[in-house]
């Protein structure tokens, strides 16, 4: 395997106009056999568990830490030594991370819009990548992203832990895909999780522990205010994808292994922000449905009001077949109008990839292993999910049903849901390139 060209980083990534200095990166060796040195980049929220998971692991070391809050970074640099007597090298800026060569692979839980680039990042810098869900923010910037792990040949693995490695979702989909619901008309998946108003917040003044500037990272840049920072960038389409992309990507996720299709060939999605005035831009109450030309459908609603359970499930996936159906809130039992279909003990489940089992300890045994293919969920499946999640959003946004075409990934003709696909507008320093340039 080549070394990494060190321009071509520079010039792809859009470092060369932040002025960075990036070392030539050969991929790590050391981590097949020994010691594993991660690296756990923005940890004031979902990378807390990240950082849990290494500790647990055998012979993985943090060594470095990354938080664009300052005092999120001290936190967890004196807690990190406290548990393990060794002191972690921090960094602000995520891009200074990159140019350390101690570092084997990097887990990142990052505000959505910086999933894509900083994977991108990390596999032109040589490092494996555990990138938390939705793996991108918008559909563009997604085929960047398989296409640099398929350049770099990288180990990336996408942080759908609520399904692909679940035994349960794992078994019921292999259930589906032997037939056992005969012939799949209908998947779904339901995000019913209550959220309050946000309220409404004036810019302000940036405080003096945060980079703004790096937090934003490749969105347009906006004046700081206390509605983003820390958690509620969820709400707002410049850096999160609302529920159907934060909770509900997961299910979705499922949604779409259930039936083992990549992208639709139209999709339609309204609601509204519902409830409450406020800040808030993302629909709290949304439904989505996408089309494929076989009539398979595949529907996905948000609920962020207070709702009751529906088919015993909340947070969850229905997935109905010409035999009967499966709830996901009844532990994938398959019903029939008339009781129960078991499957015979005896029969063989089909491969539904990768090995299974804890998450995280899946993705350090393939950075062991080099095999990709044994990963709960690479890069190429956590992309088609987070891009139903983008493509919803963007219909919902054109207040009408879009047609796509999934092998270019783009909408025929459609100038409006076009210009919804990938960002425009990034800062020189923060651009994510085009798969062709990656």
């Amino acid at each position: 395997m080549s070394t990494l060209d060190r321009r071509d980083f520079l010039r792809s990534s859009g470092l060369a106009a932040a002025g960075l200095t990036i070392l030539s990166a050969a991929p790590s060796s050391t981590a097949q056999a020994n010691t594993v040195r991660a690296a756990v980049i923005g940890f004031n929220g979902r990378g807390q568990a990240h950082i849990d998971a290494c500790l647990k692991m055998k012979d993985v070391v943090v060594v470095a830490l990354c938080d664009v809050d300052k005092r999120v970074l001290e936190r967890g640099a004196a807690a990190l030594e406290k548990k393990t007597g060794r002191r972690p090298k921090t960094y602000q800026d995520l891009r200074r991370l990159f140019e350390d060569k101690e570092i084997d692979c990097i887990f990142t839980a990052t505000p959505n819009h910086w999933h894509a680039l900083a994977g991108i990042w990390a596999c032109q810098a040589g490092k494996d990548a555990y990138v938390e869900k939705p793996a991108c923010w918008g559909v563009a910037e997604g085929q960047s992203f398989i296409a640099a792990v398929q350049k770099y040949k990288r180990i990336v693995q996408i942080g759908h832990d609520h399904t692909r490695a679940n035994g349960g979702a794992r078994t019921a989909v292999g259930r589906v895909w032997d037939g056992d619901l005969g012939q799949v008309y209908l998947s779904r998946g339901l995000c019913f999780k209550p959220r309050k108003s946000l309220g409404i917040k004036p810019d302000s003044a940036v405080p003096d522990w945060l980079d703004w500037d790096v937090w934003q990272g490749p969105a347009k840049h906006r004046a700081f205010s206390e509605r983003y920072v820390h958690y509620n960038w969820h709400w707002f389409f410049e850096y999160g994808n609302g529920d159907i992309g934060n909770q509900g990507v997961h299910q979705m996720d499922q949604a779409r292994w259930f039936l083992n299709r990549g992208a639709p060939t139209t999709v339609s999605s309204a609601g509204g922000r519902y409830g409450y005035t406020d800040d808030g831009e993302t629909p709290n109450t949304q439904f989505a449905t996408f089309g494929y030309p076989d009539g398979v459908e595949l529907q996905f609603e948000v609920r962020g009001l207070p709702t009751h359970q529906e088919a015993k499930v909340s947070i969850g996936n229905l997935v109905y077949g010409t035999a009967g159906y499966m709830s996901s809130g009844d532990n994938y039992t398959l019903r029939t109008e008339t009781g129960v279909i078991d499957r015979p003990k005896d029969k063989k489940l089909p491969a539904v990839g990768g090995a299974g089992g804890d998450n995280f300890q899946n993705f350090i045994d393939c950075v062991r292993s080099r095999k990709s293919e044994d990963l709960n969920c690479p890069v190429s499946e956590g992309v088609l999910s987070a891009q139903l999640c983008a493509l919803a959003n963007i219909a919902y946004r054109c207040g009408r049903t879009l047609t796509f075409d999934p092998k270019k990934m783009v909408f025929p003709g459609d100038e409006q849901a076009n210009a919804l696909l990938a960002r425009h507008d990034s800062p020189a320093a923060f651009t994510v390139p085009e798969p062709d340039k990656v």
